[in-house]
């Protein structure tokens, strides 16, 4: 997941899934506010880390 601004000035929650080495899939929220997308990247975040998922780990 990923919040980014628009050109327009819009912020945006990108959230990308899908099997290693796929394609996957892609889908963006756009908010007026950057609290309102905050606010449901922390919900997804809690969301998947109740069913088991982890972060990512960063590369060096």
């Amino acid at each position: 997941m990923e919040i980014s601004m628009t050109l327009f000035g819009d912020t945006c929650l990108t959230r990308q899934w899908g099997r290693i080495g796929q394609r996957g899939q892609k889908k963006v929220h756009h908010f007026e506010r950057e609290e309102e997308a905050v606010h449901l990247f922390l919900d997804l975040t809690r969301q998947k880390r109740a069913r088991g998922y982890s972060p990512k780990p960063s590369r060096p």
